[in-house]
């Protein structure tokens, strides 16, 4: 089998990423599972794996990846870094036709570089293969409560982002206590919301149906994990069916309002479209002062969930909503909403996300891309081909190339 060079590229974004796609132990098994393989690991002050430990695993580490066959980081490649005529995978960021990214698909274009979105690499029956998803629940759910213990001086839980790794912060949830009936509210079932999950079972949280928890009161705290036909239902006669949902959503309404109204923490993971009904509207948010915690995980800026704003760092992850003049404010106001909406929740534990995202893409990616490909997983994910051309499933993506507005 012919020999192939794979490098992992230094993260070149700003501010910076300390994910990486293979920690040295992965590297040193990719090797191991594919005898056909070498890897290179590019050089890099930043990353949350040092040099050193990806050499202390046979790896080499070098400034120069001129060599290798496929290259693979996490984030978008800075333009004046993209090697010509080689394989790339990583999140572009280009597929909804992002404006800051239209000149990076420009030059993978010029370049002649086949680009691999992780983002569009799928099974043959369209489920995504990988992702830092998981992570984000897993990160956001924690810093909801811990925002919780902030907002209503219950605990206070060590910032995700401090902890070595996840071991450390789950060992801070022994602190949250919560008060009798404190009802917290999840949405999404993808690999957002059982990351979240992860979150919720490891705490003195029971969960209940919701029904239960729209009818009753409860001596304990509760949570209840909502499909989206428990909070959209048809305009015209209050049924769902998934199908029409999907492919028709303005025939739906929102009828979150139902659980909002009885919540104390709302914990979003769901998937929306723009073309979607709003779920939690400023109306109903004036109208509903139960609710003081939105740990917007989805992070959807001006969507579907009113108090979301903007998104909000690592550094500092909560701001205020004032509900009565839908502008933010501080978040220790009585009358306020804490939100949460860090947009890039898996740096807060680079080692773990990557450690995962790594196995996913060994486990599920790799294979495809290095062997044989019968479900054509690697083509249908290439968002440009190595002649300069747009990949097959990209060619909607033409008029962003040429700068015409859709």
């Amino acid at each position: 089998m012919k020999k192939v060079t794979i490098g992992v590229i230094r993260e070149g974004k700003v501010p910076p990423d300390f994910r990486v796609p293979l920690s040295p132990k992965q590297c040193a098994l990719v090797k191991e599972k594919f005898p056909h393989v070498d890897i290179l690991v590019q050089t890099s002050p930043i990353r949350c794996f040092k040099d050193e430990e990806y050499q202390a695993e046979g790896i080499t580490v070098q400034e120069d990846l001129s060599v290798c066959d496929i290259l693979i980081g996490v984030k978008e490649v800075q333009i004046n870094d993209l090697i010509p005529n080689k394989k790339y995978l990583f999140f572009s960021h280009t597929i909804k036709k992002q404006p800051y990214n239209r000149d990076l698909l420009k030059a993978l274009l010029a370049k002649k570089i086949q680009m691999i979105d992780y983002e569009v690499l799928k099974n043959k029956v369209g489920k995504r293969l990988i992702g830092f998803g998981r992570y984000a629940g897993i990160v956001g759910c924690y810093n909801g409560f811990r925002g919780f213990g902030i907002k209503h001086g219950l605990y206070d839980l060590k910032p995700a982002n401090q902890c070595e790794n996840r071991i450390e912060m789950e060992g801070e949830l022994k602190k949250v206590v919560l008060p009798a009936n404190t009802k917290i509210v999840l949405t999404g079932f993808g690999r957002v919301g059982y990351g979240a999950r992860e979150i919720m079972n490891l705490l003195p949280i029971m969960e209940v149906s919701p029904q239960e928890y729209l009818e009753q009161e409860f001596n304990e705290a509760v949570f209840t994990h909502l499909e989206a036909d428990d909070y959209y239902a048809r305009i015209s006669d209050k049924g769902f069916d998934k199908k029409e949902f999907y492919t028709q959503p303005e025939l739906y309404k929102s009828i979150f309002n139902d659980f909002a109204k009885t919540s104390d923490m709302y914990v979003a993971c769901h998937f929306w479209s723009n073309k979607s009904p709003l779920i939690l509207t400023n109306e109903d948010l004036k109208n509903d002062p139960r609710l003081k915690v939105v740990a917007d995980v989805s992070c959807d800026i001006d969507g579907p969930v009113a108090c979301t704003i903007r998104p909000s760092t690592i550094a500092q992850p909560f701001y205020g909503y004032d509900p009565q003049t839908g502008k933010e404010t501080d978040y220790t106001d009585p009358k306020s909403v804490l939100v949460m909406a860090v947009d890039n929740l898996p740096c807060e534990l680079p080692k773990d996300a990557s450690e995962d995202f790594g196995s996913e893409l060994i486990n599920f990616i790799f294979p495809a891309l290095l062997n044989e490909d019968p479900d054509d997983i690697i083509g249908r994910a290439s968002e440009t081909t190595p002649d300069g051309e747009l990949g097959e499933n990209f060619k909607y993506l033409e008029d962003y190339v040429n700068g015409v507005k859709a």
